[in-house]
Order: structure tokens, then C-alpha cells, then sequence
């Protein structure tokens, strides 16, 4: 699922992929003329960070999934087309990948001396000295929570893989400690744009998750409030963008719950839908059920 309008998009990640995969071709002991490095104080932006690994078969650069954005063509699926299990995902399709700058990515450093985008979030996250400037100590901290949970390349880089992952951990104690999703008597699927956390509760029972998602990006936002699961399709195939949608369960219009073939944690949002790995949109076409309620609230950053 390869999208063409990533490239176009001015918060994309198109043109600079671009040149990533331009230096990253060239051989270990090249040294390009100028990388522009930008100075350890300057915030770097989210849409300027790559991939910090090199692309493999599971992870193509411009990896996108365009969701469909109006209502599908509604109809009861045969038995027979039931019983057909979407396809497995390649392995290091989910791999916890962070977004670094360029710069970084080319030199390989061991250990990042730029601010990150979510430099103070992530700090005062492991309590470090809340400034949002990196620092020796910041990135050995950030270093050692990489480490601990996988994420590549760890370099103590405050990007946004390593926020959300925080962010998980955070909501998988309680994720409805704050009281944002109503608690009711039948089952709720909770979307906290904020977190980018989906979970299901019963009452204040969680029935499912917390897991990771991938919302709407900017201008094609996950709708926020209520809203209720009107057609679940097991096989689904966008006719807009000609691809799967793996256990798409819709909501809202041409928005649903569905599994992605690619990574869920690309600084570039969704078309709307909530896209997650396949393992969990798998194990929530169990929970839920035609005419479940799905309450949306908060708002992806950057959106």
C-alpha cells in the first residue's frame, strides 16, 4: 500500500524520503560534502524525521495507507467469504521504528545531540530536568527506554515512536483514569486521539486493550463523539485506493477500525480510519459487534 500522495502532501515525509534513500545508498566510508545539520538547540520538526533503519521489504519508504473517506457499498458477506482469514503480516511489519532527523539517520550517531520534537513531554515522562533541550544526560535516559522496549535505532532521539510507547505504558493501568470515555452498561470502543489509544470497556470493565492506532492526519481527521459500528467486513478492499483493510469495522462514514499491512507509527495520520497492527484489529472483530457505540474525543498532534 503504497501511496502516491504522500510525495504531495506538504507535511509528508515524501521529498525528504527521498533524499534519505539517496544517502543512505551511499557506501559506509562515504561522507557527504554537506548534510546540513541543524544545530543540537533547534526543535526539529516531526515532518522533517525519516525511518532511523533503512527500509526492508516490510517497511517501504513511503509507506502510507489511504483510507476510504465515503460510506462503503454495504452488503451481507457469504459465509464462505467469512471463513477466508486476511492474509499474515511480514515479519518486522510492526517493529517499533523511530522517526529521527536525516542528519542522525546518514551518521549513524550512538547517541542523538538534537531536540526532539517531544523533548519535554518525554522528559518530564522519566523525570528527567523538564528544559526541552537535549542534553547528555536526556539522551542517555531516552537511550536506555529505547533499549528496554525495542525501539530502533536507539539513539536517545526524543521522537515520536518513543512518546507514544510511553504513552501506552501510561494508559495500561487505567486508561480511563481521567473519565474522558463515558462508562456505560453495554460496551463502549474508546478512541483517545491524544494518546493514540483504543481500547473497550463494559461498564467500567476494560474488555479490550489499550493498543496503539493510527489516526486521521490533518484535514482528514478522525470525527470526534459518538458513533456506532454499522457494517463490519472481515475482507474488505477500499475501491477508492485499491487496498485491504484487513477486519475493517465502520463507524462513521467511511471511517473504521481496520489493520494496516505497514507501520502505524509514520508521523503522517490516516485518511480518518483508526489503523492497527493485525494481531489487535484481529482480536477486536471478536469484541465487537454491529451496533456497538465507538466515542471519539481529543486530537492527533499536528491535526
Amino acid at each position: 500500500m503504497i501511496s502516491g500522495r504522500i510525495v504531495r502532501n506538504g507535511r509528508g515525509v515524501g521529498g525528504v524520503l527521498v533524499a534519505a534513500v539517496a544517502v543512505l545508498s551511499l557506501g559506509a566510508g562515504t561522507v557527504a560534502a554537506d548534510t546540513g545539520a541543524p544545530k543540537p538547540s533547534t526543535v526539529i520538526p516531526e515532518s522533517e524525521l525519516v525511518p532511523g533503519v533503512a527500509p526492508g521489504p516490510a517497511r517501504p519508504w513511503g509507506i502510507d495507507t489511504p483510507d476510504q473517506m465515503l460510506p462503503p457499498k454495504v452488503y451481507t458477506p457469504s459465509a464462505k467469504e467469512d471463513a477466508v482469514e486476511p492474509k499474515a503480516a511480514a515479519p518486522g511489519t510492526y517493529d517499533l521504528i523511530e522517526y529521527v532527523p536525516l542528519s542522525d539517520a546518514v551518521s549513524k550517531v550512538s547517541c542523538s545531540k538534537l531536540t526532539g520534537p517531544y523533548q519535554k513531554q518525554i522528559e518530564q515522562w522519566l523525570k528527567l530536568r523538564v528544559d526541552g533541550k537535549q542534553s547528555t544526560a536526556d539522551c542517555k535516559a531516552i537511550q536506555k527506554f529505547q533499549k528496554t522496549y525495542k525501539i530502533k535505532p536507539a539513539i536517545g532521539f526524543a521522537g515520536p515512536v518513543t512518546w507514544y510507547q510511553m504513552m501506552l505504558l501510561s494508559a495500561k493501568k487505567n486508561p480511563n483514569a481521567k473519565k474522558n470515555c463515558p462508562v456505560k452498561s453495554y460496551r463502549v470502543a474508546c478512541v483517545d486521539l491524544n494518546r493514540q489509544v483504543t481500547w473497550v470497556q463494559k461498564g467500567s470493565k476494560v474488555i479490550y486493550g489499550p493498543v496503539q492506532m493510527r489516526s486521521g492526519r490533518k484535514g482528514y481527521a478522525t470525527r470526534a463523539g459518538w458513533h456506532s459500528v454499522y457494517w463490519r467486513h472481515k475482507n474488505h478492499w477500499s475501491t477508492l485506493y485499491n487496498s485491504p483493510m484487513p477486519y475493517a469495522q465502520f463507524f462513521d462514514g467511511g471511517q473504521a477500525f481496520h489493520a494496516v499491512y505497514g507501520s502505524i507509527y509514520t508521523t503522517v495520520g490516516s485518511w480518518g480510519c483508526v489503523n492497527l497492527k493485525l494481531g489487535d484489529a484481529k482480536k477486536l472483530w471478536s469484541v465487537l459487534k454491529k451496533g456497538d457505540k465507538v466515542y471519539v474525543w481529543g486530537h492527533r498532534t499536528g491535526t
